[in-house]
């Protein structure tokens, strides 16, 4: 596990996936047989990793790279770590013939992202990239109904996605300093274009093109010993993507704005027989045999609440953590060679799309998003 020092990788990858896994007692793939994990933590600062180690009680971690791919135990090759040295490691790890899973971004580049899949084939090893969101009980709460047909024909897409960043000179920032320089590969476009890519061609239809401004609303941040940096990359999108189907998503993305909505992310879902809002969790409906008839008058005070003309989702499941969701099918992959389509290539989707992004922001014009195959 590279870059494991990291807060993704601590956080989801580590604390909510890993280890949970292990506590549970592996991951079961028949009466007689589970799957048990045996990490090693590999990153560049010995400090945090010797820390890491005492705090989870899994003793192994190095700060060399080379001598773990050396070692046949070890047979999968995890990376989270910053995206700009994301290619050389994985690269390095398909060479050295390991399963490879990886965070997104995949690389800098659609041109790099490509060439890591097409290493993997060639070197004859299974791949995959997280791709969380498809799990979050939002989410697949939607899925759902768009399997019951609840939407009828979909007709656009809303995302609302984002928080306030604190700068960090007065309140600490909750965000790593490298988001905000693009030549540490930082920015909101490549950060979430690769989210939005895979939610989009999973859920709602294949993106067809795009319309993109990106906007690097603070320009000044400060580091956490209080010193102040140039933020180059973007700390805000806003798009608008043509689905193949006819769909129109626009999505907002920003680390600039503040929160008044259900939640930190929010999809907006309208078909001519229902819409539908989902959080992380929470997903609110409202059928067309429920849906008011407003009337536009300004110069009344209304003391409607639209809030109350919505209809909560029970929860009909339990949902486990969806980064633990996700590695769950992975190990299955590589021990069983169960399905598994989230692989490099779906990566490198997400990089062309956060590229195109870039262009089109750059050029003020409508974008072709072309097949990767």
């Amino acid at each position: 596990m590279n870059g494991v020092t990291g807060r993704m990788g601590t956080n989801q990858h580590l604390r909510r996936s890993i280890m949970p896994i292990i506590e549970q007692g592996g991951v079961k793939i028949n009466d007689n047989e589970v799957i048990m994990p045996d990490p090693v933590f590999v990153g560049r600062n010995s400090v945090k990793l010797e820390r890491l180690s005492e705090e989870t009680g899994i003793e192994n971690w190095t700060t060399d790279l080379e001598s773990v791919l050396e070692q046949d135990r070890y047979q999968i090759y995890f990376d989270a770590q910053r995206t700009d040295l994301r290619f050389d490691s994985v690269k390095q790890a398909v060479a050295a013939g390991k399963h490879i899973y990886c965070e997104k971004p995949t690389a800098l580049s659609t041109q790099e992202a490509v060439e890591l899949y097409e290493m993997a084939e060639e070197g004859g090893v299974k791949h995959g990239v997280v791709q969380d969101k498809l799990w979050l009980p939002g989410l697949a709460k939607l899925r759902q109904l768009k399997k019951q047909d609840f939407f009828g024909e979909i007709l656009s897409v809303k995302a609302d996605f984002g928080y306030w960043v604190f700068e960090g000179d007065t309140i600490p920032a909750q965000r790593p300093a490298w988001n905000y320089r693009k030549e540490d590969g930082g920015g909101t476009i490549l950060d979430m274009f690769c989210h939005w890519r895979y939610v989009l061609d999973n859920l709602f239809g294949d993106v067809k093109r795009v319309s993109c401004l990106g906007a690097t609303h603070i320009d000044e941040r400060y580091e956490a010993d209080g010193s102040a940096y140039q933020a180059t990359a973007d700390d805000a999108a806003y798009a608008i993507f043509e689905l193949a189907n006819g769909v129109v998503a626009q999505f907002n993305s920003s680390w600039t704005t503040r929160v008044r909505r259900d939640d930190l992310v929010t999809f907006q879902v309208d078909g001519t027989d229902g819409s539908a809002v989902a959080g992380l969790r929470k997903v609110w409906v409202q059928p067309h045999s429920a849906t008011p008839k407003p009337v536009w008058n300004p110069d009344v005070e209304s003391n409607h609440n639209y809030h109350d003309d919505w209809i909560l989702l029970p929860n009909q499941q339990e949902f486990d953590n969806a980064f633990k969701v996700q590695w769950e099918l992975f190990l299955k992959h590589v021990v069983q060679d169960a399905p598994f389509r989230w692989n490099l290539l779906e990566g490198a989707k997400g990089v062309q799309l956060a590229e195109i992004g870039y262009e089109a922001s750059e050029e003020r014009a409508w974008k072709e998003v072309p097949s990767l195959v």
